[in-house]
């Protein structure tokens, strides 16, 4: 059973720590206008730059994902599947309703989805049972472990689902933020079984500040998707839940991809990707699991091989672990426990925009750097980083202001330090 913190505050999402660009200011203070009106048009066309044909019809817009995800958990009615370990804020909004999110273990090669033989299980199990599920939510590109599942388990999980019943719901917030330019343009379950999965983009991932609530949903061509929007439009208005005219229009503009936009959004996935991966050979380094992060703004760590000197600390669980790690490193890690993993579990999401320099102004800098682990903020925050994980392996007792980098961990950064020139890490598994 998940803890009862799982889905509550104290895990936010990932942020680029960036000001807004003054693009989508102006459209923000333009108010309610053509722009805004024009949202439905702006998803529309965003979507089939990704090659999903859609009508103004098939779309809604909210203030943001948990919003929609309610709405269409309410309109889908039953309860709910989500991946194990999964988004924090998937989980709320399900437990509102009065229904039931069940975990369904993920692959050991990715986060995501789940595995297909476990969800047929699942599905068995829980109807047996007595429950209904109707809903299984999965991700392109996973918060919290910054991977990217596989086209060929998409494509088993997506069978299942079919074969079962299940209205698939898509959460492609994270989508447009792979590290690799060069990486193939990520394929929207939409694509594989367009009937029965219904699209979630959450624009404070990658388009606007994260203090800016505004998401778009597409729903299938025809008359169950219609029916299914219907019943997610009666429920938003039910939640008193509109999107304002002036987020509206800052939505519709950020979906255009100005090219202020697009340029800016290069950069940050560079940035972050350059992190993610250098905090993943600190981790490894250390002796703690973690896949490597392919998008996002985060890594996923599990510490379950460092559960012996963690126990000598008094951790024995994520939620000490979150209090223990977040102290000594000066930024918050939300335990695992958050994102559905079992409390026992020593897992915690690291966010790489804390590793980045304090300031927005030094953030900024970083995306025009050559070389961004190079700068002093984020060569000091990285070098604290590792120091404490490689404290932690050596069951050494420092204390929160003890951050200088040890002889041992400097020595095994330094035979890692080819890995920075693109070796390929094995895929290790967190579970």
């Amino acid at each position: 059973m998940a803890d009862p913190s799982y889905g509550r505050p104290g895990a936010p999402s990932p942020d680029s720590g960036l000001p807004a660009l003054p693009g989508l200011i102006a459209a923000l203070g333009a108010g309610p206008s053509r722009a805004a009106a024009g949202l439905p048009t702006a998803a529309c066309d965003y979507w089939a730059r990704r090659g999903l044909t859609t009508a103004p019809a098939q779309t809604v817009a909210a203030p943001g994902g948990p919003a929609l995800l309610l709405a269409l958990a309410a309109a889908t009615g039953g309860d709910v599947l989500v991946p194990r370990p999964c988004a924090a804020w998937w989980a709320p909004g399900v437990r509102l309703l009065g229904r039931t999110a069940y975990p369904v273990p993920a692959p050991a090669e990715s986060g995501g989805v789940p595995d297909p033989y476990a969800l047929l299980e699942t599905v068995r199990r829980v109807r047996a049972e007595g429950g209904d599920p109707r809903l299984l939510i999965v991700s392109v590109a996973d918060d919290p472990t910054g991977t990217l599942p596989e086209p060929e388990a998409l494509d088993e999980v997506l069978r299942a689902a079919a074969d079962t019943g299940l209205t698939v719901l898509s959460d492609e917030t994270w989508r447009d933020t792979v590290h690799d330019p060069a990486a193939p343009a990520l394929l929207s379950p939409a694509a594989i079984h367009p009937e029965g999965v219904v699209v979630l983009t959450d624009l404070a991932g990658a388009f606007l500040p994260a203090d800016w609530p505004a998401a778009v949903a597409r729903f299938p061509a025809g008359a169950a998707g219609a029916a299914l929007r219907e019943h997610t439009l009666d429920a938003l208005s039910a939640q008193g839940a509109p999107l304002a005219g002036p987020l509206a229009a800052a939505a519709a503009h950020a979906l255009t991809e100005p090219a202020e936009a697009t340029s800016r959004l290069r950069a940050v996935n560079r940035t972050h990707g350059a992190l993610a991966r250098a905090a993943h050979r600190a981790v490894r380094a250390a002796g703690a699991l973690a896949l490597p992060p392919r998008a996002g703004r985060c890594l996923y760590v599990d510490l379950e091989p460092l559960r012996a000197p963690l126990a000598a600390r008094g951790v024995a669980d994520a939620r000490d672990l979150e209090l223990h790690l977040g102290e000594r490193l000066g930024m918050p890690v939300p335990g695992g426990h958050r994102f559905g993993d079992e409390l026992t579990a020593l897992r915690v999401r690291v966010s790489t925009a804390s590793l980045l320099r304090s300031t927005r102004e030094g953030r900024a800098a970083s995306l025009t750097a050559s070389e961004p682990l190079e700068l002093p903020g984020a060569d000091r925050a990285l070098s604290m980083f590792a120091a404490v994980f490689d404290a932690l392996a050596a069951g050494e007792g420092a204390e929160p202001g003890e951050r200088a980098v040890t002889q041992a961990g400097a020595e095994a950064r330094a035979a890692d330090s080819d890995a920075r020139g693109g070796r390929a890490h094995r895929r290790e598994p967190h579970r």
